[in-house]
């Protein structure tokens, strides 16, 4: 499962669609519903964290999640925040 962090942009689902056609299950969450802890406990394969009309600071967990990501070895990839 592909875990996609919705920052309140109309292009997420977008990428969601791409992901599912190409096979992957995915969740989506904002980026405001869960912590970067929480995100991490859902056992995904990997994190997505979608574009957005604020500045990273302004979205949500994303920031946390990268650092969590990487100390935890977790696969992620961004896409155009900010």
């Amino acid at each position: 499962m592909i875990l996609v962090i919705d920052n309140y942009d109309s292009f997420t689902f977008n990428l969601v669609h791409y992901l599912m056609e190409l096979g992957a299950e995915v969740r989506v969450e904002r980026n405001d519903a869960l912590t970067a802890a929480d995100a991490l406990r859902t056992n995904a394969a990997g994190f997505l964290i979608s574009p957005g009309p604020c500045t990273p600071n302004e979205a949500g967990i994303s920031l946390e999640l990268v650092a969590a990501c990487a100390d935890a070895g977790k696969p992620l990839m961004g896409v155009c925040l900010g």
